[in-house]
């Protein structure tokens, strides 16, 4: 996320959009049959339609009858059957695959689903696989606290609650206790020294964790130089950790004294920002030839396996592709090749630039936006590749979960999409503790 008002100036021009076009024939919008949404409460989809082959072979393997329902097996690891041959959908840990089974596909696709914090009950009702956490939700702390514990206690699958805590201008805790007011920035943290820099971050996610956030938007990895050497806007910001993977070491004791204190870290944004637009607002372009985004992602490549989730960046790579990089498979499949479990996070994707660009405009001003747009703005976030989907507008996210449920009828490619996506969350929870 970077919503931040910076008094920069930017540097470079951008031009009108031209509209999107969906050669596949997945996005086809007129292939779409209108959908009617129901409330997730609603369904009435047996179990047993929706696990399918995984659901016959753990059934043949414990002699259950064929017709039995994962719903109906007790929620224990005993329930399994213990040989070491027997392969789990999407390598899930045999301990979560009674509750895997159990799950309908909705409820898998609504874990994909980041929403703005909402009140507990919309939460409950809904069962998002997660929370975005902004500085007004915690300036009245005991609503807040409650909220999470809310929504913990009756959760069987307890969510990420995300927030930006990078430290400097992104500082969400400030609002928390004065002590917190100045956190060092990310430039800052590059002249400490590892046992420093793990040291506070144990403190800050100590913060953190004694409220309810277990998942920080931090560490930037987005490069201090642009592709001409010169300060990028997340230099000037003071919010990069730097461009060179000789900072790794500094940036994984950031890392791990977060996850001292129960709190995992995103890296952000994939490729590596270097635009001096800001992506949210409008659209962003970055001319970056392709060695230097290779060389931004070798900074990300290398904190892969002590980093689970990636975010991806709003900005058009245009020596990549003209699509947003969050929305071009290329660069998706860039940042999966770096581990297959991490966890893809998309940016808000409620965000004016991303809708502007599918509905080829140059800009959207009004929150009524075509319900056409928003299914394409889903598909497309989807076939891209990503896990997570970050949105801002909880009414939104309620059609979103609604919709990823109705094309995983329409395609087995869909399903398996939403499946693989679901796994990867799971066993990142699991990973994190949050599925004890």
């Amino acid at each position: 996320m970077h919503k931040y008002r910076w008094r920069i100036k930017s540097a470079m021009t951008h031009s009108l959009l031209a509209a999107a076009v969906f050669a596949a024939s997945a996005f086809a919008e007129e292939s779409q049959d209108e959908i009617h949404f129901v409330p997730l409460n609603s369904l009435t989809e047996s179990v047993a339609e929706q696990v399918g082959d995984t659901n016959a072979a753990v059934n043949a393997a414990t002699n259950a009858p064929a017709s039995s329902s994962a719903a109906a097996m007790p929620y224990t690891a005993e329930a399994l059957p213990q040989e070491d041959s027997v392969q789990t959908p999407y390598g899930l840990p045999r301990e979560i695959m009674p509750l895997w089974d159990s799950l309908t596909i909705k409820q898998k696709a609504a874990q994909m689903v980041m929403v703005y914090m909402t009140p507990a009950d919309f939460m409950l009702k809904n069962e998002f696989g997660g929370y975005l956490v902004m500085k007004n939700h915690l300036k009245n702390l005991d609503k807040f606290t409650d909220n999470i514990r809310t929504v913990n206690a009756n959760m069987r699958i307890k969510p990420l609650v995300a927030a930006d805590q990078e430290g400097g201008f992104v500082n969400r805790i400030s609002v928390v206790s004065p002590q917190w007011e100045h956190t060092p920035s990310a430039k800052q943290m590059r002249s400490m020294s590892e046992d420093s820099i793990r040291t506070l971050a144990q403190r800050i996610a100590a913060v953190m964790d004694s409220i309810g956030i277990n998942l920080n938007l931090a560490p930037v990895l987005d490069p201090a130089k642009d592709s001409r050497g010169k300060n990028s806007f997340m230099e000037e910001s003071k919010r990069s950790w730097g461009e060179d993977t000789l900072n790794a070491p500094k940036v994984r004791a950031f890392v791990q004294g977060m996850r001292e204190s129960n709190v995992t870290c995103v890296s952000k944004h994939f490729p590596g920002y270097d635009s001096w637009t800001n992506s949210d607002h409008q659209i962003a372009v970055s001319a970056t030839p392709k060695a230097k985004i290779a060389k931004n992602v070798e900074f990300f490549k290398t904190l892969a396996s002590d980093i689970p989730v990636t975010m991806m960046s709003s900005v058009r790579f245009i020596r990549i592709s003209n699509r947003p990089a969050v929305f071009e498979p290329r660069i998706v499949k860039m940042a999966r090749e770096m581990s297959p479990e991490t966890v893809i996070l998309t940016d808000d994707l409620w965000g004016v630039s991303l809708r502007a660009w599918v509905s080829g405009t140059e800009r959207v001003t009004s929150k009524t936006y075509p319900a056409k747009d928003f299914r394409k703005l889903v598909r497309t976030a989807l076939t891209a590749g990503n896990d997570m989907f970050m949105i801002t507008y909880p009414q939104k996210a309620v059609e979103m979960v609604n919709y990823l449920a109705a094309l995983s009828k329409q395609s087995k490619y869909y399903r398996q999409r939403i499946e693989e996506s679901a796994a990867r969350i799971l066993k990142m929870k699991y990973k994190a503790g949050l599925l004890n």
